[in-house]
């Protein structure tokens, strides 16, 4: 499959999506390596900081089953501004929170807008960027993911340990209203959906937005979700209380992850385009197996060994957004494509809110802040993502919906 280049005006748009994935990526990651500190300040046990994380998630989750009512019948730009301002406004009240209730309430808050929001942003990428350079271009906008561990949480901690841990997310909240500022002024009108629905809606042989071969696509984002989340809200508490590290030594740790993952992003991305999404997520799920189960029964270490088996966990982790992003966009016709990724959005936030309360039920932590029962999650992880390999060839056998091919 021969590379086409992404042209000016794209890279521009990506960049700006990028940004805005950072922020929401960060206001998430934030509060994860804050756990430790977290549960001692308000008292709070692993699985009552288990159900903060889920939250965010699971609030995201519904807020994008409701978005199948209304996502699509806007303009994306329009519907992006009015999700991003409930966003800082949510973020802002997460920074002034003066107990774990109110936490709880500005965490479900800031999760019911950025879920949907990230489905409106890949979207726009999908209505923007042709098939064949879909890949690179959810590659470059995944790599704030690694952007946020890179550089994000780093600074983030270094900002809680000099002002504490309400400064992180006032920072988030300026930056992410200089970039609401700025997709105002130049995001573009995304509305060719609007047109082509109208032109179509009558059509007999329009597919569903619950067809099989489209409600696979939710399986498969669930079952490559869940197996991560059954281990990463914890990564941290693992590291501090089991392996030996300091809470000095996270920034160092999630630093080198991040590094790895935002090299990776666009790496994976080129590979999505040039192998094909299928080809790439089936050999990152059966890789991932390996990082779950060294990970999880990983004995106290040197800090470097440690940071290495978090880079390949996180590297390959992350790693299976991309493809699984670039195979459900290519299913789905423009007209159904903003509700669509809305669910694919509930399904992803549901599946990581489900898996970190349901590792919460099963982990327990003991006096000195070990965390007990961490390599069955890992054993379960590998059972998640077989089944996700399973889904995947599933999917595989399924028809493409005629009109999605090639947008």
């Amino acid at each position: 499959m021969a590379d086409s280049p992404i042209t000016k005006h794209e890279r521009h748009l990506l960049w700006l999506l990028a940004a805005v994935q950072f922020t929401h990526t960060l206001d998430f990651m934030i509060l994860m390596p804050l756990g430790p500190e977290l549960i001692q300040r308000f008292g709070i046990s692993a699985a009552g900081f288990g159900a903060m994380v889920s939250a965010y998630t699971l609030a995201s989750a519904i807020m994008g089953l409701l978005g199948v009512l209304w996502l699509d019948r806007w303009d994306r730009k329009h519907a992006f501004l009015l999700l991003y301002v409930g966003f800082v406004a949510a973020t802002i009240s997460c920074g002034i929170a003066p107990s774990a209730t109110w936490l709880l309430f500005s965490r479900t808050l800031a999760g019911a807008c950025a879920g949907l929001m990230s489905a409106v942003v890949m979207a726009i990428l999908a209505d923007c960027v042709p098939a064949e350079r879909r890949g690179r271009a959810i590659g470059t906008v995944m790599s704030s993911y690694g952007l946020s561990a890179v550089g994000g949480v780093p600074l983030g901690l270094s900002i809680a340990s000099q002002w504490g841990w309400r400064a992180p997310f006032w920072a988030i909240s300026a930056l992410a209203g200089v970039l609401w500022l700025l997709a105002w002024r130049i995001l573009p009108r995304v509305d060719r959906h609007l047109a082509t629905a109208r032109e179509k809606g009558t059509s007999d042989d329009a597919p569903t937005l619950w067809a099989p071969g489209l409600a696979l696509g939710w399986g498969l984002t669930f079952s490559v979700v869940f197996a991560g989340f059954l281990l990463i809200p914890y990564l941290s508490t693992f590291m501090v209380g089991n392996l030996g590290l300091r809470l000095s030594d996270l920034s160092w740790v999630y630093l080198c992850g991040g590094a790895a993952t935002l090299f990776s992003s666009r790496w994976i991305g080129h590979l999505v385009d040039r192998h094909g999404p299928p080809r790439v997520l089936g050999t990152l799920l059966v890789a991932t197996w390996c990082p779950f189960l060294l990970f999880t029964h990983l004995t106290p270490s040197p800090k470097a060994i440690v940071a290495a088996v978090f880079v390949l966990f996180m590297t390959l982790t992350s790693g299976r957004a991309i493809p699984t992003i670039a195979l459900i966009t290519s299913r789905v016709p423009p007209a159904l494509r903003g509700r669509y990724l809305a669910v694919n959005m509930a399904a992803s936030d549901g599946a990581s809110g489900l898996a970190a309360w349901m590792s919460g039920l099963f982990l327990t932590t003991t006096p000195d802040g070990a965390l007990v029962g961490f390599g069955h999650m890992g054993f379960l992880a590998v059972s998640v993502s077989l089944l996700a390999l399973c889904i995947l060839w599933v999917l595989g056998r399924s028809p493409v919906p005629q009109r999605a091919a090639h947008t």
